[in-house]
């Protein structure tokens, strides 16, 4: 529990150095103190969930690519030839977009 408490003070420290030290001279922010610095910590695992723990995802890339492939196998080949169809006519075409 004292190991735990030291390295969540450790980073915690760490944060706080970083964000006082690029934050202000890059963008102008606030500097913030210690227990700011935890809060962002605590702000940003809830909000992202996966600091270093197993969180929602499984070894093979997590839930997101788990979700894709049920969803595609369930697909039949005309579906998936429709599918693939609209995900290149809007991610694909930048030159196209980009001179209109």
């Amino acid at each position: 529990m004292l190991l735990g408490l030291v390295c969540l003070a450790l980073v915690g420290f760490v944060v706080m150095s970083l964000w006082n030290w690029l934050v202000p001279e890059l963008f102008h922010g606030p500097v913030i103190t210690f227990w700011q610095a935890l809060g962002l910590l605590l702000l940003s695992k809830i909000l992202f969930s996966s600091f270093g723990g197993k969180g929602h995802s499984n070894h093979s890339g997590g839930s997101w690519k788990y979700y894709w492939r049920k969803k595609l196998s369930a697909m039949t080949p005309d579906d998936k030839e429709r599918f693939k169809q609209k995900m290149k006519e809007k991610w694909c075409n930048w030159d196209d977009k980009s001179q209109s």
